[in-house]
């Protein structure tokens, strides 16, 4: 009688075994699979970025107008070596663009920001 219980009862506890085991195959899979998908996305990332800032780079390849900026921003250091005419002319010109409007600013910001193709200078403002 108790062989004939334990048949039935071990196919039991048997298949239970399977299905805890199947459960457990599931979870590593999708765990496994989030995992590819992830380091995919920051593949895609990190590959969009190069691949952005060597445009950049190509596109400046025959550009005057990262050295416009450097005299532009120049000037005012020259004339602060111009006696007491260039120090004005440099004060009353800091102050004009300090009444600017803010939009102004920023736009200003992000023109000489994109010409040098400086994402680090962002970061760097930002702290």
């Amino acid at each position: 009688m108790i062989g004939a219980l334990i048949g039935p009862l071990s196919n039991l506890v048997g298949s239970w075994m399977e299905s805890k085991t199947e459960a457990q195959r599931g979870k590593a899979s999708v765990a496994r699979i989030k995992a590819e998908s992830e380091a995919a996305v920051m593949v895609s990332a990190a590959t969009s970025t190069a691949d952005w800032e060597r445009l950049m780079a190509q596109g400046s390849q025959n550009s005057i107008k990262d050295e416009v900026l450097t005299i532009l921003f120049s000037i005012p250091l020259v004339l602060a070596f111009c006696g007491e005419w260039g120090r004005t002319v440099t004060e009353q010109g800091f102050l004009a663009l300090e009444a600017c409007p803010d939009w102004y600013k920023g736009a200003l910001f992000t023109i000489i920001s994109a010409s040098f193709a400086t994402k680090q200078a962002t970061k760097f403002f930002r702290k």
